[in-house]
């Protein structure tokens, strides 16, 4: 028997169960009740699994608490830590005091839905009341509200309507926010604000008066035709990141994105100039340039159309004509907020594939940024206007019978005075319409800004050679076509004659009959050395057998030796004449750069950027006017030779306002060449034309003379050498200011720069009175007239 115990008590205690240890009696022994040994406790266990009695409910008094504790664990209720365990989850509601437990409601499975919003007086995301603050609208005060219900029409700014509904309006569920309701002021961000100049800030409350539909009724669109050098790009970028951000609506943008489209050459220039001004930290531009895969643009410009509110991580998309042309299916499937059209003169033929995808945009706020918007005809402005408002003058034909036929029949010189009142009134008109979307402002607003500019027409008599050559070129078969033989002008033969007028080296003298009995034995001995480098590859080249180019030969060395280190940019239209200048660069020692159409865009920035430099040791930078003349901007330099002209007077414009801009510090001298008495004069001509036009139509000048009929425009080939004038345009101009052709009564000021007729006549023997000493050191027997044009008077 005491083995059998004592055998039974080590079994006993190895396989004893935990047992919790309770607060009164921590080491309690097991205990017998009625003969059975009770179960050890486990805390886990009985946590795990509930008791399997129907649980009573949280209002029911719970009777049994005090006896149905385990009395193996006294001091636990077991039973009640079940219940709160997994007790359901009751919201707090507050109670007023004395009041009754109200019913307990039940949690469902669905969703609780969108929280609601306190209403908390809303205001605009900028201080309107401080003293720098650019306020583009401020609401009406709220005494004036209710008096001014039905006027809001008028004075608040409107939004497209929207193709696709809001998921609120196709729920039906309206806010009850009563602060919606209430208009704030649209401040221009301060760090913006504080940057703008007067005629800016002018421009943009123009910008964004007109995209808001204040001007006119569902028209949205603008044209921002201000002058280079004014600052178009800061302004639209004003109003590019105002509509972001900001609109009457407490809180929410106007437009979600924008698309930012232009050459290719300036993209990069504009993602600089977003970031320039708005730091990096406010926005990531999306720029794309076609550098990558065709299949990963399409992935990039897929996700920017495919983001929506907090998902747009980009917000403004910048974008060559070129790229968005080919991908043109991706960027007009979905609305877009706000398209902006830089150098937007390349929309003038409406029948163009860029205008074609542009127009696809599904875009009603259309912003077209053009220092030049009238080129050629009054054809081109109604392409513009019809780009940006829609049917704001009416069809092609209703515009051509209505405006265009009436103005150029009353601008001709030969014009009747019927002609010429119906043509002013059909003008006045067409003003009145067009004033109201499109914004024009002349450089002459920089003039406190920037140091003065001298720009000088300077008119060279061709040299012997070229005389000879011009002379017998007219007598070949494809100019006396071109002449008057029944046929019509011929592209080729003005082309040719005009290579001929910049250096005969350029000319094939093939298609000069006869030109062996006028070529000197020393032309092709007497050349300067290239050694068959560069794009020239060995051409045949001396300065002194082309008059302009002579005098750019002696311009430069003149500049060489000076002590200031100016420097100087020359624009041509051809590869061929900048091949023939980089050959007299390379064989003089003048350090230059060269930006063609033959250079990657990814490098053009580079150069422009290393020229700009003031340590750079560079003096020429060759420019051809196709490939840089538009947005590239050349302040390190203070001269400019345009050396040969355009029959478009914009190309010659863009190329000019290269280094007459924001962050030049020297005052500014511009040289546009051309030989006295042929094909170029009658050019230039043609281009004085243009721009009186484009100064009556944009500029709204009405005294313009009417200086040449349009038959004298196409008089071309009618040639005047061998000093038979000092300068044919002078002497159409009928100068009313010069005696026998001398400068007599002084130009007024300030002059008019689409009026060749107030800048001041300089023939050959005053050409000593010019203000400007480097032509006057190099201009000897080479310059016969020049007409000078001064921006303004010096303090």
């Amino acid at each position: 028997m005491s083995s059998g115990v004592t055998a039974e008590i080590p079994n006993r205690r190895l396989f004893k169960p935990f047992v919790s240890p309770a607060k009164n009696k921590p080491n309690a022994p097991l205990t017998r009740q009625g003969g059975t040994l009770k179960r050890a406790f486990s805390a886990r266990k009985a946590i795990m699994s509930p008791p399997k009695r129907r649980r009573q409910s949280d209002d029911e008094t719970d009777e049994t608490d005090e006896t149905e504790k385990d009395e193996c664990m006294p001091g636990i209720n077991y039973n009640g830590l079940s219940k709160k365990l997994f007790k359901p989850f009751r919201p707090p509601v507050k109670r007023a005091e004395g009041e009754e437990v109200g019913p307990d409601v039940p949690i469902v499975r669905g969703s609780l839905g969108v929280r609601r919003r306190m209403a908390v007086a809303k205001g605009p995301r900028y201080n309107p009341d401080t003293e720098d603050a650019v306020v583009l609208y401020r609401p009406p005060e709220p005494s004036q509200c209710t008096s001014a219900a039905s006027d809001t029409s008028s004075t608040t700014p409107t939004t497209p309507q929207r193709q696709n509904k809001s998921l609120k309006s196709l729920l039906g569920i309206s806010s009850n926010d009563p602060t919606e309701s209430i208009p704030v002021a649209v401040v221009v961000d301060p760090v913006l604000g504080r940057k703008l100049r007067p005629h800016q800030i002018d421009g943009v409350q123009f910008l964004y008066n007109c995209s808001t539909g204040l001007v006119y009724p569902n028209a949205f669109g603008s044209i921002m035709a201000d002058e280079m050098g004014l600052g178009k790009t800061l302004q639209c970028i004003a109003l590019m990141w105002t509509l972001l951000k900001q609109s009457p609506v407490a809180g929410k943008p106007t437009i979600e994105k924008c698309i930012v489209a232009c050459p290719s050459s300036l993209v990069k220039n504009w993602a600089n100039e977003i970031v320039k001004w708005l730091g990096s930290t406010k926005i990531a531009p999306l720029a794309c340039d076609n550098r990558g895969t065709k299949d990963k643009v399409a992935r990039s410009l897929r996700s920017f159309m495919a983001a929506r509110g907090r998902m747009v991580i980009h917000p403004v998309l910048i974008i060559s004509y070129e790229t968005l042309r080919t991908h043109i299916g991706i960027l007009g499937a979905s609305p877009i907020g706000l398209l902006l059209c830089d150098e937007g003169h390349r929309l003038k033929n409406s029948a163009s594939q860029t205008y074609q995808a542009l127009n696809m945009l599904q875009v009603q706020r259309r912003v077209i940024l053009s220092g030049t918007p009238i080129q050629n005809d009054l054809s081109e402005y109604f392409s513009l206007l019809n780009f940006t408002n829609p049917g704001l003058l009416g069809t092609t034909q209703e515009f051509r019978r209505t405006y265009e036929l009436p103005i150029l029949r009353g601008r001709d010189s030969m014009a009747t005075d019927n002609e010429q009142k119906k043509g002013d009134q059909q003008l006045a008109q067409l003003n009145a319409i067009a004033s109201k979307v499109i914004i024009r402002r002349t450089n002459d607003l920089l003039a406190k800004y920037l140091p003065v500019k001298y720009e000088h027409v300077v008119f060279c008599p061709l040299t012997e050679l070229q005389t000879d050559l011009y002379e017998l070129f007219l007598k070949s078969k494809d100019a006396r076509a071109a002449i008057g033989e029944g046929g019509k002008c011929s592209l080729q033969t003005i082309i040719n004659l005009g290579k001929l007028c910049n250096h005969p080296g350029l000319l094939d003298l093939g298609t000069v009959p006869g030109h062996e009995r006028v070529m000197p034995d020393s032309y092709y001995t007497d050349s300067v050395q290239n050694n068959g480098r560069g794009r020239s590859g060995g051409r045949v080249f001396h300065p002194k057998w082309s008059s302009k180019m002579m005098l750019l030969d002696r311009m430069l060395q003149q500049l060489s030796k000076a002590q200031d280190k100016e420097k100087m940019v020359v624009i041509s239209n051809y590869t061929q004449t900048l091949d023939l200048i980089e050959v007299m660069c390379r064989a003089r020692g003048f350090g230059h750069y060269r930006l063609d159409g033959a250079m990657a865009v990814s490098k053009r920035q580079t150069i422009v950027d290393q020229f700009n430099n003031p340590r750079d040791p560079s003096l020429v930078f060759l420019l051809s006017s196709k490939a840089g003349g538009c947005g590239i901007n050349l302040v390190g330099a203070s001269r400019l030779v345009l050396f040969d002209s355009s029959f478009n007077p914009a190309d010659n414009l863009q190329a000019c306002g290269r280094i007459w801009r924001d962050g030049q510090r020297k005052p500014c001298f511009i040289y546009t060449l051309a030989t006295t008495g042929t094909v170029e004069e009658k050019i230039f001509q043609r281009q004085a034309y243009k721009t009186s036009l484009s100064a009556c139509v944009v500029d709204e000048q009405e005294n313009v003379e009417r200086h040449f009929s349009r038959d004298q425009m196409r008089r071309l080939f009618v040639a005047k050498l061998r000093g038979t004038t000092e300068c044919e345009t002078h002497d159409e101009f009928v100068c009313t200011r010069c005696v026998k052709g001398r400068h007599a009564i002084k130009a007024p000021m300030p002059m008019d720069f689409a009026d060749h007729n107030t800048w001041d006549h300089f023939s050959s023997a005053d050409c000593h009175k010019l203000t400007d000493t480097l032509l006057k050191k190099c201009m000897s027997n080479n310059v016969s007239f020049v007409f000078q044009f001064k921006s303004y008077t010096p303090p």
